[in-house]
C-alpha cells in the first residue's frame, strides 16, 4: 500500500507521517529529505547550489538510502546535516528544478517498491504515485504555520520573519513549472490548523484501516 500526502511547509506532514507508518508498521519516505541531502552535499563539496546542473551532477554521484526515516549516502546518516539555514536558504530554489525533480521521483519509486510506505512531499499524490491507494493533502493558514515554526525555534528568526519565509516558499511550491503544490484528485483533504497532531493521525488511519477492510 502507498499512502501519499502532501501540503505546504510547515503543516506538520512529516510528524503525522512518521506517526502513521510507526502505527501501521509502514516504510517513512520523505521527499523533501532527498532534495536537501542533495542541497547538503553539493555545498559540501564547495560547488555553487544555485547552478542546477551541476546539483543534479552531484545527486547522481551519490546514492541516497533511507534507515529508520532517516537519510543515509554512502552508510553515513547525515539527517541531522539537513536543516542549517544554508541548506534552507537554497532547497526550495534546488528542488524547483525539473531534471532533479524528475531524478528525485525515480529514487523514491526505487526505494519504495513492493513495500508499504508513507511517502510526504509537495506531489507526491499528484506526480510521484499519482496510483497511490490512499492520497491526503494538509492544509493550514500561513498564520498558523508561522507561529508553529516560531514556537518550535523560540531562539530563531521573529514571527514576522518566519512567516515572510512560509508565504515565499508557498509561492515557489505553487508556481513550480513541474511538480508545483496542488490537491490530488480524489484526495482526503484535513485542514489541521484546529486539529492535534493525534486528530490528524487519527483521521489518516480510518481512511486507511477502511481500504484495508475492503
Amino acid at each position: 500500500m502507498v499512502v501519499a500526502i502532501d501540503g505546504p511547509a510547515g503543516v506538520g506532514k512529516s510528524t503525522i507521517a512518521k506517526m502513521i507508518a510507526q502505527s501501521c508498521n509502514f516504510y517513512y519516505l520523505n521527499s523533501g529529505s532527498f532534495y536537501r541531502a542533495y542541497t547538503f552535499l553539493h555545498i559540501q563539496e564547495g560547488k555553487d547550489p544555485m547552478d542546477f546542473p551541476s546539483v543534479l551532477e552531484t545527486a547522481r554521484q551519490h546514492v541516497l538510502a533511507v534507515d529508520g526515516g532517516r537519510i543515509c549516502v554512502e552508510g553515513e546518516d547525515i539527517e541531522d546535516k539537513l536543516h542549517t539555514s544554508e541548506v534552507d536558504r537554497f532547497v526550495a530554489k534546488i528542488s524547483a528544478y525539473p531534471p532533479l525533480r524528475e531524478h528525485v521521483n525515480e529514487q523514491l519509486r526505487r526505494i519504495s517498491k513492493d513495500m508499504d510506505v508513507v511517502v510526504e512531499g509537495r506531489d507526491v499524490a499528484t506526480v510521484v504515485f499519482p496510483d497511490a491507494d490512499l492520497k491526503c493533502y494538509f492544509d493550514a493558514k500561513p498564520e498558523v504555520r508561522a507561529e508553529r515554526r516560531f514556537k518550535q525555534h523560540p531562539d530563531g528568526p521573529d514571527y514576522e520573519t518566519v512567516l515572510k519565509e512560509i508565504q515565499e516558499r508557498d509561492h515557489i511550491d505553487r508556481t513550480k513549472p513541474v511538480g508545483a503544490l496542488q490537491v490530488a484528485d480524489g484526495a482526503l483533504y484535513i485542514d489541521t490548523s484546529h486539529l492535534t497532531m493525534v486528530q490528524v493521525c487519527e483521521k489518516v488511519l480510518s481512511a486507511i484501516f477502511t481500504l484495508k477492510a475492503k
